[in-house]
């Protein structure tokens, strides 16, 4: 696996001769690698000549600073998973080269974005898809890999690439949970070994047949602090706290 760290030098292997012709798989990622990371690395393997992931974690979709300096940083043993896996190239930017006019311009979305996740971290979206777009400009992927855990931001990337013309096929890659049901999440290296048995009650009351004001209160007893509980068409969405520690989840009804 060749590391990157400047967009120059990956741009001049994109222009290389050998690289014609051949398909390009992209897995953007803010690192802390788990295996929900590794299924999108490996269904992009299966399906492109080429892959490509990046690790960035990117400080504008965070609207607490608390949580970007507490989000795990794990990069040996990423590039290690990484290398493992025979992955082709790691794309490591940093922040001035990402973003040279320092978020003065940004890929805004006015309606999906303002809902669910959105409604509680303002700014967050307009962060994820600026700099995904940025990350599709510079990369220029065939394909790129995105988890369903995180299905409103997979919505709203689907629905930019539309917007905008771009050739790129966005490919969803379902949910990966645990043995006990908790969907894999890098935030969940942060929470406490009781908090971590507590955690998979969170999936397994939200998929319940239960009305959502009940499977609010049943999370509030059971020790959640909920931030919502909602149902867009045949999917449930929530997102609540453990602590500190934010889990988001979905399932289909």
């Amino acid at each position: 696996m060749k590391i990157i760290r400047s967009i120059k030098d990956w741009k001049n292997i994109r222009v290389n001769n050998s690289m014609r012709n051949k398909t390009i798989g992209f897995v953007p990622t803010m690192g802390a690698l788990h295996k929900g990371h590794i299924e999108l690395v490996n269904k992009s393997l299966k399906q492109n000549d080429i892959t490509v992931v990046s690790i960035f974690v990117n400080p504008t979709q965070f609207n607490n600073k608390e949580d970007l300096q507490s989000y795990p940083v794990t990069i040996k043993s990423d590039i290690e998973i990484l290398t493992e896996m025979n992955v082709n190239y790691l794309f490591l930017p940093k922040y001035k080269d990402l973003y040279p006019d320092d978020f003065k311009y940004k890929i805004i979305e006015t309606d999906f974005s303002k809902m669910l996740c959105g409604r509680f971290r303002p700014g967050h979206f307009d962060g994820v898809l600026t700099v995904v777009m940025k990350l599709f400009n510079i990369i220029k992927p065939d394909r790129a890999y995105f988890g369903e855990k995180d299905y409103q931001q997979l919505e709203l990337i689907r629905g930019m690439v539309r917007s905008f013309f771009m050739d790129i096929k966005i490919v969803s890659v379902p949910t990966v949970r645990d043995k006990d049901g908790l969907a894999l999440s890098s935030r969940n290296l942060r929470l406490s070994a009781i908090q971590r048995q507590l955690a998979p009650r969170f999936p397994e009351i939200l998929k319940s047949d239960l009305p959502i004001k009940h499977i609010k209160s049943k999370l509030a007893r059971e020790g959640f602090k909920v931030e919502y509980v909602e149902q867009i068409g045949n999917r449930r969405f929530a997102a609540v706290y453990l602590g500190k520690v934010r889990l988001i989840d979905n399932v289909k009804i």
